[in-house]
């Protein structure tokens, strides 16, 4: 299997600073693993917007994935109750 490039957005990186450390680690461990597998089990299509969320305890995150150039972008992290909005 090919590996994609992930890549943050800066707005993403933003809300990763604020985050703990204990919140933020599994998060970024969970974005790392999209760069071998961008569709992972339990991984959910948008409706109403574009992209794709998974979910991390009560975390999101929304994500862009461009298969012909191999490319994961996240666009948001954030709470479950604040992200949709």
């Amino acid at each position: 299997m090919r590996k994609y490039t992930v890549t943050l957005t800066k707005g993403a990186a933003k809300q990763l600073d604020k985050l703990s450390d204990a919140i933020s680690t599994p998060i970024l461990k969970s974005i790392e693993s999209l760069a071998f597998n961008p569709r992972p089990l339990g991984c959910k299509k948008l409706k109403g917007r574009e992209g794709f969320r998974i979910r991390i305890g009560d975390y999101r995150v929304i994500y862009t994935i461009f298969d012909k150039v191999l490319l994961v972008e996240v666009i948001d992290v954030g709470n479950r109750k604040d992200i949709y909005l």
